[in-house]
């Protein structure tokens, strides 16, 4: 008599995701929290052309999930796609290892990790969204834990990779972001059994080598074009406008071609959207005028009560939003799951509206810090506060948008909706490397009085920003309350039909 193997819990198949997306986040923000300095100091770009330069790569980086979202839902498998995505993010990170003052060869290697990016995040995202299908508060509880996983990540390797490359170099620090994925990658081969029941379509069939070329070809083109797209800043900036006419028209198309019953959660994930997009110029300051900002107007010691406990590097600043959000996730994903139970969860509207309040409080921080700066650097307390209310405000918007891609799109959207989302963030990531250039230090501006006005100035006017978009997500409320209504609606309705109509089929 045949056994059958007992099935795996959602805790087991969520930790195999969530390691992996360890790994990766490892190896990203390893090579982020360098890039922006490797371009000022090793390559001698001047602000503006290092902040456009890293705001088209992270656009491209954002965009590249609308294609590999795809592929994974209809070619080669949601976890097959994934897989394939993080060896090639390996190569990328080992190509920016090989020591050379080239920019185009920079540019290749850079077009490497828009590719694997491409074809593993959005498929990652997907299987966590598989995982706790159709129960909501396990999913905004489950993406924020997930996020989480970004932020340990994303912790050491900030933390570890500037250290590295004042004692051994740029190009062991960039090694090291390899092989965080190859870790993730031995991992995975010891667990990746318990996804063996989660995935899309293809993934229940042996690879068809030819779409599998196909796609690997594709990359391949594609590296290029990214290469290709570095160089000419005129061609970036229209390929970002052009990207984002056309994720427009694809909610359109999909809203008008949509059934009824899918209309109200299509138009509530493109509301929430829009305000992600303008989250996301917020979090690219992060590693534009932050992370120079930190470099020329921030002071290196960390004290307490006056007693010196050491010293940070400009690159490591960038930890303390990992730092902050893995404190600040569990209290956050704990009090989803205990008021939705209670049915007094708030809104994801609701929250993405106290998100843009926070964010606000944090860039005002940053702002009227500069006051009290001494000889033209703030103490590292006033960028620890900020960094922490930012930190918050990133936790109840963009840690939640996936939740909100998964709460709001049908199944049969997903992996592609997955992507959009990413193309409409790598949008406002390039309108953000734009208007950190607000904050751009000529070469020629050594005295830290005078670039410390430019970037506090920049700040306040970024909290006003943010003060905008609270009131828009607050006037916007009441429609998305009756848009998410209307969706609940509809999907209890398809649930109580789905088993009679499954009990009408058998007989």
């Amino acid at each position: 008599m045949a056994t059958m193997n007992p099935p795996v819990s959602q805790t087991r198949s969520f930790s195999t995701v969530f390691l992996i997306e360890l790994w990766e986040r490892f190896g990203y923000y390893g090579m982020q929290a360098l890039m922006i300095y490797f371009m000022v100091e090793r390559l001698g770009f001047d602000d503006d052309k290092a902040n456009l330069t890293w705001g088209a790569f992270t656009a491209l980086v954002y965009a590249a999930p609308a294609i590999g979202g795809w592929v994974g839902d209809q070619l080669l498998g949601t976890r097959r796609t994934m897989m394939i995505g993080a060896c090639i993010l390996a190569l990328g990170y080992g190509l920016l290892s090989v020591p050379t003052d080239s920019q185009y060869f920079l540019y290749c290697a850079l077009g490497v990790v828009v590719v694997g990016n491409g074809l593993f995040k959005p498929n990652a995202g997907n299987l966590v969204r598989k995982i706790y299908e159709g129960d909501d508060s396990k999913i905004d509880s489950a993406f924020t834990l997930y996020y989480m996983a970004v932020n340990i990540g994303s912790t050491v390797s900030i933390l570890l990779t500037p250290w590295i490359k004042d004692h051994w170099g740029w190009n062991v620090a960039f090694a090291v972001c390899m092989g965080g994925l190859i870790t993730g990658l031995i991992n995975y081969a010891f667990m990746f059994r318990t996804l063996s029941h989660i995935g899309s379509p293809p993934d229940k069939h042996p690879v068809h080598k030819g779409k599998l070329a196909a796609v690997l070809g594709t990359g391949v083109v594609t590296l290029f074009v990214v290469a290709f797209i570095l160089q000419h800043d005129a061609v970036a900036k229209g390929c970002v406008y052009f990207a984002g006419v056309v994720i427009l028209a694809i909610f359109a198309y999909l809203i008008a071609k949509s059934t009824r019953s899918e209309r109200s959660g299509l138009i509530a994930a493109l509301v929430l959207t829009v305000q992600t997009l303008l989250f996301f110029i917020f979090y690219q300051q992060m590693s534009t005028s932050l992370a120079l900002f930190a470099l020329r107007n921030v002071s290196a010691e960390f004290s307490i009560f006056g007693i010196h406990l050491f010293d940070w590097l400009p690159a490591q600043y960038q930890a303390l939003n990992p730092l902050w959000i893995m404190v600040l996730s569990p209290i956050l994903a704990w009090s989803y799951t205990y008021f939705g139970k209670r049915g007094k969860d708030l809104p994801i509207a609701g929250k993405f509206a106290l998100g843009f309040a926070v964010v606000a409080i944090g860039f005002f921080i940053y702002g009227v810090g500069g006051r009290f700066a001494v000889e033209g650097r703030v103490s590292s307390w006033i960028m620890i506060w900020g960094y922490g209310s930012y930190s918050l405000g990133e936790l109840l918007v963009s840690g939640l948008g996936l939740a909100m891609i998964a709460r709001y799109v049908p199944e049969r959207m997903g992996g592609f909706m997955m992507g959009a989302y990413y193309v409409a963030t790598g949008i406002s990531q390039y309108l953000g490397s734009v208007i950190a250039n607000l904050a751009s230090i000529p070469k020629d501006m050594t005295n830290p009085m005078e670039s410390l006005a430019l970037y506090t100035d920049l700040f306040n006017k970024l909290g006003f920003v943010a003060v905008g978009g609270t009131v828009l997500a607050i006037i916007l409320l009441p429609m998305m309350k009756r848009l998410s209504a209307t969706h609940s609606e509809h999907s209890q309705a398809k649930t109580a039909t789905a088993p009679a109509s499954a009990e009408a089929a058998a007989e």
